[in-house]
């Protein structure tokens, strides 16, 4: 059989939606500079699907490192790995920086955050290693996870006394294996806005061996006292014994990173493929963090703000009766009941007649009968998109509840401006 045969009968339980609207539902554009409210199909919308936290997207002072670090270094600088021929003292500073914001020995910087958890992952866990995760940990852990040959378990989502179980289960494997357990969970999960039990986990290494690996991509820059992420937040940063986190988030930049003892990421250096192998994160970028970590520590006002956005926002949908889950961070998921063309047509409605872009999710994302549309506050925002949104989000669900969307998908116009 042709190995593309499967591609003709079926793209998968994402790509079966490939023919409904590409180019409004799935790869929209967003035209414009990056902020609260930009151009979709050609007219201003209220922006709610980015993850540019503290607004420092377009920030003038990281505007002008990036332009002065562009002209100065290019984007090939520097060339090779960092191994061989592609290190600096750049890349050495912001690790330093890094490590001593988050209260870790050492820091190693990633070229994308993805790439570095899954590289992690594969780095660390042998054959004889058992992994314990958090079942809605995200796609990259999971990829991770599926290049290893470690046995795993999956205990259900923030649920401590599964995770015991799964961690006894473990505990017994590793006797026969002779092999360590690490355990796998993020700081904040970034579809439902709820925290890692982080604390509650670290209690268990008095009871059982192993290591904890944290993801807190949504974390960093948003939680705790000075932003230093959910360690900070939780008071509990050295029982965390891997922390992770990306640039894409709360920096608005590309790379990640990693902090640890130095003994951790001194191995991990010297054996990470992904590393040893690939271009060094090209020195524009590790100029650019540098000024957005600065700013992340001595700006306070811009997480306050996110802060105030946050609880105007997620305060208005709950006095409205909204369903939020059990958020405890900025990420705003609201949830409804209604099947896939309840989900397109008040999307499409929210885009066309509030001018209010969010992100949707349906199944197989979650369980069927379920609509959650993930709103993202940062501290662009304004009180005029929060209260135009409030009242956008009050009249679809009145809309919905009374059957008046069409069982059909929304004729759309895409690339049309």
């Amino acid at each position: 059989m042709d190995i593309f045969a499967k591609f003709e009968n079926r793209l998968g339980p994402i790509g079966d939606y490939a023919e409904k609207a590409p180019g409004y539902f799935a790869f929209p554009k967003l035209e414009g500079e990056i902020g609260n409210r930009m151009k979709f199909q050609g007219k201003e919308k209220i922006i709610w699907s980015l993850n540019n936290y503290l607004g420092l997207a377009n920030h003038p002072e990281v505007r002008k490192a990036d332009a002065e670090a562009a002209a100065t270094y290019g984007l090939a600088s520097p060339m090779g790995a960092r191994m061989m021929s592609g290190n600096s003292d750049n890349h050495l500073r912001l690790e330093k920086e890094l490590a001593e914001f988050v209260g870790k020995e050492d820091a190693m910087l990633f070229n994308f955050g993805y790439q570095g958890m899954v590289s992690t992952i594969d780095t660390l866990c042998g054959r004889h290693d058992v992994v314990v995760y958090d079942a809605e940990s995200h796609a990259c852990i999971i990829d991770g996870l599926r290049l290893i040959p470690s046995h795993r378990y999956v205990y259900k989502h923030n649920d401590i006394a599964d995770c015991d179980k799964q961690l006894a289960r473990a505990t017994e494997m590793v006797k026969k294996t002779g092999g360590g357990i690490l355990v796998i969970t993020e700081g904040v999960f970034g579809m439902s806005g709820n925290q890692g039990k982080i604390r509650e986990l670290a209690v268990l290494k008095e009871k059982y061996q192993f290591r904890l690996f944290v993801d807190d991509a949504h974390g960093f820059g948003t939680m705790g006292k000075t932003g230093a992420g959910i360690g900070e937040e939780q008071n509990c940063m050295e029982d965390i014994d891997i922390y992770f986190s990306t640039f894409a988030k709360s920096m608005a930049s590309i790379g990640g990173f990693l902090a640890a003892d130095k003994k951790i990421l001194t191995f991990l250096r010297y054996n990470m493929r992904s590393q040893i192998y690939a271009k060094s994160l090209p020195m524009a970028f590790v100029v650019g963090n540098l000024k957005r970590l600065e700013l992340l520590r001595s700006k306070p006002e811009l997480r306050e703000k996110l802060w105030s956005n946050v609880r105007k926002l997620q305060d208005g949908f709950r006095e409205r009766g909204f369903d939020l889950g059990t958020s405890n961070t900025p990420v705003t998921p609201v949830f409804m009941k209604g099947g896939l063309y309840d989900a397109v047509q008040l999307t499409f409605d929210l885009r066309e007649n509030f001018d209010i872009f969010c992100s949707v999710v349906v199944y197989p994302v979650i369980p069927k009968g379920q609509i959650e549309l993930r709103i993202i506050p940062t501290a662009a925002h304004t009180d005029q998109d929060i209260d135009e949104t409030l009242a956008a989000f009050s009249a679809i669900r009145e809309k919905l509840e009374n059957k008046l969307y069409p069982q059909e998908m929304p004729q759309v116009s895409v690339g049309a401006h």
